[in-house]
């Protein structure tokens, strides 16, 4: 398939239509009711002229005066009946496709790759679902409406013209090479248009979302005035560019109705001409009129319709440029079932993209089943790289980090992050209940017997149990109605519950208080038993027990061995560790 911003227009509404095919019954009702509705609009000029010609005249039947009244207030009602019919089903259609393009973005989104996140901003991939595709939807289905309905009405309307008058009527089309120009050039300025105002939009979703979730730093440090001034340069962009567009909508209408009455007028006055030569009668000559200007609406709602198109299209390239991003590379066969957990960095070598030196340079260790190993170095030295390779985030420049023998390439993605758990210095929650951020994922259908004994060897369950709802207590945006520590304690109980054979451990009680960690710490220590395990740590005497430790430094290893050995070494280890002591003993 052609990359998205190589397709053509045609190509990408034909794209768009596949979303509507699922609906076609639907679909086809619509315009079954809305092509009946508008080939229903001449009937109403060709009663004029049976109305003036006959209805009038001295041999009329007697029961004329009640037949056009009731023709007429039977034609309206039968036009609004198949109108809402179409238009309510035409919505059902819409909503229908924007629910797919929504999902289908979603399901893209969460198994993107790491990288990815890392190279787009947030905003405006929170943008393109929220926003964009609504563009989408309106062009798959109000704007196809518009032109088979509105086409339908020309046409039908054309149609008598031609009956009732073929030479008047050619003067009539002989605009239409010119709306044709009029709506071509304003339909590729709507376009780039419609595209700035997407990026645009995503640039006013980042600095919100940064906004709301950094609000405590702003205050404290004083940034109202700069996120003000961020958000009015953003808003004011797409004011800007709203305008264009508008400039650009408002210009064609009248321009393509110019035309149009131009067209009008020169047939009025050949019409009113014939007639005062007796070439027409007068029901020919009103409902000739009240054709013409029946078709003037429908006409400029097809000339209008452009704007719409342009801007689904351009939201079409944003949305399907995300539903065809490549997804993390499965390309594994082995099924690990239950590892062993026996990890092995082999000359592992990382470089961030766009960085100038390695994150780690042919980095060497080994994690043996029950050991617990822990990383330690100053700050870049590599140790959180090591943890982000080990379940595949990011894919190695050399060497082979392998568990159970196997390399990371060869096995199945699903069974790697199976046999892992992570709890991170950064903790993640959702807005959901205590018991649902511990079953999360796959422990979804865990017991409550289960999920209660995670939370009390994580030592969360006193504070839960002190909450009125209890598991059931909803903790908001990332735990936002919990301390650190309380939130801490349940990324550890959600670990816990996973209950994997690899865990990796990144300051797994950094945000705790003293008694916390030290409950925390006895229960990591009863989990750890039996299970490789990856620590990475800042604060030293967190990992004084660990079996070994590997000194990082500028992503290379420097030395390796258990803490007595390290110390006695008088190496980096034993230089990070007295000073940190010393810094502890200061405060």
């Amino acid at each position: 398939m052609a990359s998205v911003s190589d397709m053509t227009s045609r190509e990408l509404y034909l794209r768009l239509l596949t979303y509507v095919r699922p609906y076609w019954k639907v679909f086809l009702v619509a315009m079954v009711c809305m092509g009946l509705a508008s080939l229903a609009e001449p009937i109403f000029p060709a009663m004029m002229k049976k109305l003036l010609d006959d209805g009038f005249s001295s041999a009329a039947g007697s029961y004329d005066w009640l037949f056009y009244p009731l023709a007429i207030m039977g034609l309206f009602l039968l036009r609004a009946v198949l109108g809402f019919t179409g238009e309510y089903a035409m919505s059902w259609v819409s909503n229908n496709v924007v629910a797919e393009l929504r999902q289908a973005m979603f399901a893209r989104m969460v198994r993107l790759p790491t990288k990815y996140y890392s190279d787009n901003l947030s905003g405006r991939l929170m943008s393109r679902i929220a926003y964009d595709v609504s563009g989408v939807a309106g062009a798959a289905t109000n704007a196809l409406t518009s032109l088979v309905k509105d086409s339908l009405s020309i046409i039908g309307l054309l149609a008598w013209l031609l009956y009732l008058n073929w030479q008047l009527t050619l003067v009539t089309l002989s605009v239409v090479p010119f709306i044709g120009y009029v709506v071509r050039t304003f339909s590729k300025r709507l376009r780039a248009v419609a595209k700035g105002q997407q990026e645009s939009m995503g640039k006013i979703t980042q600095v919100l979302q940064e906004t709301i979730e950094g609000h405590k730093v702003v205050k404290i440090f004083g940034g109202q005035t700069y996120e003000e001034a961020r958000f009015f340069k953003s808003v004011r962009e797409q004011r800007r560019l709203a305008m264009r567009a508008t400039m650009a909508t408002a210009a064609q209408s009248p321009i393509v109705q110019f035309f149009a009455a131009s067209g009008v007028a020169i047939i009025m006055g050949m019409a009113l001409k014939q007639a005062s030569n007796d070439q027409a009668t007068v029901g020919s000559f009103v409902s000739f009129i009240t054709a013409m200007l029946m078709i003037l609406a429908p006409l400029r709602r097809i000339t209008d319709v452009s704007a719409p198109i342009q801007r689904g299209l351009a939201a079409s390239e944003s949305v399907f440029s995300l539903i065809d991003e490549a997804t993390e590379e499965d390309k594994g066969t082995v099924e690990l079932g239950r590892a062993q957990g026996v990890v092995e960095f082999d000359k592992v070598s990382f470089t961030y993209p766009g960085a100038e030196r390695h994150a780690l340079n042919e980095l060497s260790f080994c994690i043996r089943p029950g050991e617990s190993v822990a990383l330690v170095g100053p700050s870049g030295s590599g140790k959180t790289t090591a943890a982000n390779l080990l379940p595949r985030f990011y894919a190695l420049d050399g060497g082979q980090i392998r568990v159970d023998g196997h390399a990371l390439p060869d096995i199945r993605l699903n069974s790697l992050r199976d046999n892992i758990a992570l709890v991170s210095q950064d903790v993640v929650l959702f807005n959901d209940t205590i018991g649902a951020n511990i079953a999360y994922g796959g422990k979804a259908d865990a017991t409550l017997e289960e999920i209660r004994a995670a939370a009390k060897a994580a030592h969360a369950l006193e504070f839960i149990d002190a909450l009125p709802e209890g598991m059931d207590t909803m903790i908001g945006e990332n735990g936002v109605k919990l301390s650190g520590g309380q939130r801490q304690r349940l990324a550890i109980a959600r670990a816990l519950l996973k209950n994997a054979p690899i865990l990796i451990l990144d300051e797994a009680t950094s945000a705790l208080d003293t008694e916390s960690e030290r409950h925390v710490q006895a229960a990591l220590d009863e989990l750890m038993k039996g299970r490789s395990t990856l620590v990475i740590a800042h604060r030293l005497s967190t990992i004084e027990r660990a079996d070994r430790i590997v000194a990082l430094s500028h992503g290379q290893k420097i030395e390796e061995g258990s803490h007595a050995e390290l110390l006695e070494r008088d190496g980096l280890y034993a230089r990070l560790y007295k000073m940190q002591k010393a810094e502890e003993a200061v405060a």
